[in-house]
């Protein structure tokens, strides 16, 4: 009965097309384990690898296949679901959920706290907060020790205001796993991101001075930068220059430039492409580090290199940036074309859209 009343909370939802940024997580790695054996399910399979490989409509095409040949519908809507979020159309990807939650026995399996945190995730991504809210609560009262759930609903909680209720909820995660320094870490983000900066880097500053042994150059140098103490960030960052991977290169980097060193910054970007593959937030990191130093035609390069990798999650910012590096190339025409093309894929952009009316009068 407890499951019935979940789903019953999840199912009161009306589409609503919309977009904010949110720091939340999506737990794509239990992808995997969610799709089809054998041949049974091959459609489904098949999807799911189109998924990891970033093509959603592919995988759409795919899953209507499976639909038509009779495989898993739970399975097949759950897929659905992952390709419209990749797609970023969020009020479809709610359908999807909800459709594969319909399709529940009425017994509480694994798939059903999972297809709620992807709903979950969708309602967020749609600026439905309340009924996101809703779900984590519906999962919370299943399962009331997962972190998860506390972390990601103290987001969706600032989205709606509730400062309090949110810092009750990244206090129990803190109380739950003290030593998750990543998750501390995204917990000032959060915070910082809805003007609670200060508050968030008490958390740090508390982990700061337990003192911990555990604690690596890594977590402290992250967290100095967080606190802008971008000398000591720098020490402990270059110490843990490949302990963090990309990461590492790139909190070293942002460091040396809150210090004004941007020569050296860009050195930090440079040593990474050098000896590693590329990355796109690093090209563009770097993009913008030559334009801090007037090296337009760098930063021209430097995104355009990281939009040739085609991350679709750094795509609009490397297509702005690249549009931006033109103006300041004095390349106004070329700037005027690719802007009119940016604002087909990216039409409620405000901030291009002012930039698209100035070029025109160039």
């Amino acid at each position: 009965m407890q499951f019935i009343e979940m789903r019953k909370i999840v199912r009161a939802t009306e589409d609503k097309k919309g977009k904010k940024y949110i720091v939340a997580a999506l737990c794509v790695g239990l992808l995997a384990g969610m799709t089809g054996c054998g041949n049974a399910e091959t459609r489904i399979n098949a999807a799911t690898e189109l998924i990891r490989n970033l093509d959603y409509q592919g995988a759409l095409e795919e899953l209507d296949a499976a639909e038509a040949e009779g495989e898993n519908m739970r399975l097949v809507e759950r897929s659905r679901g992952i390709a419209y979020m990749g797609l970023t159309e969020y009020g479809e990807a709610v359908q999807a959920f909800l459709n594969s939650l319909e399709g529940s026995n009425g017994f509480l399996e694994e798939i059903d706290f999972d297809l709620n945190y992807y709903l979950a995730a969708a309602y967020t991504k749609n600026e439905q907060y309340a009924e996101a809210e809703s779900t984590y609560d519906a999962i919370l009262a299943l399962r009331p020790d997962e972190k998860d759930a506390y972390f990601l609903r103290g987001n969706v909680r600032m989205s709606l205001g509730n400062y309090q209720g949110a810092k009750e909820d990244f206090d129990r995660v803190v109380l739950m796993e003290p030593r998750n320094y990543d998750r501390l870490i995204s917990i000032y983000e959060v915070l910082a991101h809805f003007g609670y900066k200060e508050a968030g880097q008490e958390y740090l500053q508390t982990a700061l001075v337990s003192g911990d042994k555990q604690m690596d150059n890594y977590v402290i140098g992250r967290i100095y930068y967080y606190l802008g103490e971008y000398q000591k960030a720098c020490i402990a960052l270059e110490e843990a220059r490949e302990k963090g991977g990309v990461r590492s290169y790139l909190y070293l980097g942002r460091s040396y430039e809150a210090t004004g060193d941007y020569n050296y910054a860009a050195s930090v970007y440079n040593s990474y492409l050098a000896k590693y593959d590329g990355n796109a937030e690093l090209y563009n990191q770097l993009g913008l580090c030559e334009m801090a130093k007037g090296e337009y035609k760098k930063a021209l390069d430097a995104f355009q290199a990281g939009m040739k990798l085609g991350e679709s999650s750094m795509m609009q910012s490397l297509s702005f940036n690249e549009i931006v590096a033109y103006e300041y190339l004095e390349e106004y025409e070329q700037a005027f074309v690719l802007m009119g093309n940016y604002l087909k894929n990216y039409p409620d952009d405000a901030q291009a859209q002012r930039e698209y009316a100035f070029l025109s009068t160039r």
